[in-house]
């Protein structure tokens, strides 16, 4: 596994790479927070992507600016078959346009709601996917802080892949501050507002498997608040009688120590090792599916792996008082071409390689 302290150091390109008339817009396949997500064809060469095109005054009034923009830079330095990896990034006057990775697999949300659950053997392939992108991840000193069944997504042989960098961050002391992410996956520490770590992607990896297992999440609430009481009122724990036919004990155990609510006692805490050794894990076959030589217990359909109810048009009101061309200033660098790799030594690049100088745990 190669680490971001490897990759070279290029010059930014002030001038737009690309364009939106490089690409043909097949069909929308989804919705984003900013606009839709299209399938496209690069002209030159015909390789399709996934583009997410982001109308620049949605992301102003929903006060995303920093979220997009951040998104795009932390995309720019990281590169892993366990992630959905940004190929290309642009704008014109109106939109941000950012090309990714196409998974044609859909969401695990969309395949959650048709399966309601998923088994043992399937659950302990998608655990093991997450795995191995945050181990790329944690190694090099980035939390996602939003892992959850929507950001997670399958490509064609059934292999789970990471999304959604929005809110990721590069690992800090104090950053208690930050308490971005998802209701009924966020960790209580993010939710108590206290400085939190790795372990926070953890919890969410345990929710999701929780999920799977029993149907539903293990705090439950109508907002924010009420999963936060729920949290505080008790601590989930798995008992024999709960754990359904044809899954193990071990299972059940991982779920557990991923669930915990004080961090330092959170299977994960200690890195990804410990999590790749607890019991339930330990003989996984991890090399194998590094290579994507594995045969995934799982396999989306071919086709039409997203409900297309989510791609219609929005409806949020944009704040009539921004004008266009008082917001340009607010996106500039958005620009990125991975045949290039081009990347500037910017804050969040600089954050990561101290980080990885002193992380004596980094992979070569």
């Amino acid at each position: 596994m190669g680490s971001i302290q490897d990759k070279p150091n290029h010059q930014e390109v002030d001038n737009p790479i690309m364009s939106r008339s490089h690409f043909n817009f097949l069909n929308v396949i989804g919705r984003g927070g900013f606009g839709r997500v299209w399938k496209v064809e690069l002209k030159k060469g015909k390789k399709v992507y996934a583009m997410k095109e982001m109308l620049k005054l949605r992301v102003v009034s929903k006060r995303s600016v920093s979220s997009v923009m951040n998104e795009r830079r932390l995309l720019s330095m990281i590169k892993h078959p366990f992630m959905v990896n940004m190929q290309y990034a642009f704008q014109d006057r109106d939109n941000l346009y950012l090309a990714m990775d196409l998974m044609t697999g859909g969401d695990l949300r969309y395949h959650l709601g048709r399966n309601k659950r998923f088994n043992e053997e399937q659950t302990r392939f998608f655990v093991a996917c997450i795995i191995t992108g945050l181990e790329y991840l944690h190694i090099n000193g980035i939390i996602h802080r939003d892992i959850k069944p929507e950001n997670l997504v399958f490509d064609h042989k059934g292999y789970l892949r990471i999304t959604d960098f929005g809110i990721s961050k590069v690992i800090t002391p104090e950053n208690y501050r930050d308490t971005s992410g998802t209701p009924g996956y966020m960790a209580p520490e993010v939710m108590c507002r206290q400085n939190h770590g790795i372990a926070a992607d953890y919890f969410a990896v345990g929710v999701i498997a929780y999920e799977f297992m029993t149907g539903r999440r293990p705090y439950l609430g109508r907002n924010r608040k009420e999963i936060k009481e729920q949290i505080l009122a008790k601590q989930v724990q798995l008992k024999k009688s709960d754990v359904p036919a044809g899954w193990s004990m071990e299972a059940a155990d991982f779920i557990n120590k991923l669930l915990q609510r004080k961090s330092q006692n959170r299977l994960g805490n200690n890195g990804p090792s410990e999590v790749k050794n607890h019991a339930w894990l330990r003989d996984f076959q991890w090399k194998k599916l590094l290579e994507k030589s594995l045969e995934a217990p799982y396999v989306p359909p071919k086709e039409d792996n997203f409900d297309s109810r989510v791609c219609s048009d929005f409806k949020d009101e944009i704040d009539p008082s921004l004008a266009q061309e008082s917001i340009q200033g607010l996106f500039v660098g958005y620009q990125f071409d991975s045949n290039m790799h081009n990347s500037k030594e910017d804050e969040v690049t600089l954050q990561i390689k101290n980080y990885a100088k002193g992380n004596k745990r980094l992979s070569s």
